[in-house]
């Protein structure tokens, strides 16, 4: 199944920018009175019929519509530290999208190597993810927070979000628990991966005072994008 993407649907149109339509009308060689369907990347798939086209802009007549596309049923972000390797964060990415995810924030520890991250690759990477697996919605690719940033905003997200760290080591007095107990009857939860040396034991404390609870994603050893997947997959598994 071919999929476009079109953030211009309405007025019974949807209006293919100049990429997708380059590959639309050069690519794959559609014409006037073709079907195609488009998707809005926020869950919605359109049934078109085009009516005009070239490699500049293809117009195309909405004939149906079928909303929450190729949904999940849960809620899930995914607060993950870049590794020094971005490479590895772009494959994490784009595996995640294919299972199911709403929203991805990169965050820079204390301990991060990598301070910067550039976003406009990762939103191509989870677009074409999106297509690929059939989803009408595409991830939301945040801008880079510090951790401690990103635990603050986090109180905006709803009530009932459960928010847990990944961590190591252990917290005085805390509680460790196997993620996937904390995953249980959750239908909206974010989850925070550290950088290559973890977070820190002051970034970690901050977590938990800020209700998060603390997980373990078992006895292995897992890289960053690893670990990441791991509870992606996790959540995915626990929601079928």
């Amino acid at each position: 199944m071919e999929l476009f993407y079109s953030d211009n649907c309405n007025n019974n149109q949807c209006v293919l920018a100049q990429e997708e339509s380059m590959h639309c009308v050069k690519v794959l060689r559609h014409k006037v009175g073709d079907a195609i369907n488009v998707i809005d990347g926020c869950g919605t798939l359109y049934h078109c019929v085009i009516e005009s086209c070239s490699p500049k802009e293809t117009v195309a007549r909405i004939n149906s519509v079928e909303s929450d596309w190729g949904a999940h049923n849960y809620k899930l972000r995914m607060a993950v530290a870049p590794p020094k390797n971005i490479e590895r964060y772009e494959w994490f990415a784009e595996k995640a999208t294919e299972i199911g995810i709403d929203e991805i924030y990169p965050i820079i520890g204390d301990y991060s190597q990598r301070k910067v991250l550039k976003t406009e690759r990762l939103k191509r990477i989870v677009l074409s993810a999106a297509k690929q697996s059939l989803k009408g919605a595409v991830p939301k690719i945040a801008e880079p927070l510090s951790v401690r940033d990103f635990i603050i905003a986090s109180k905006d997200f709803e009530s009932d979000c459960e928010k847990i760290i990944c961590y190591c080591d252990d917290v005085e007095d805390t509680s460790k628990y196997l993620i996937s107990n904390l995953l249980k009857d959750k239908k909206s939860v974010v989850v925070m991966i550290g950088p290559e040396g973890d977070f820190s034991k002051e970034e970690a404390k901050f977590a938990i005072e800020n209700g998060f609870k603390v997980a373990s994603l078992g006895t292995s050893r897992l890289r960053i994008e690893t670990a990441a997947l791991t509870a992606v997959g996790v959540t995915y598994f626990l929601n079928q």
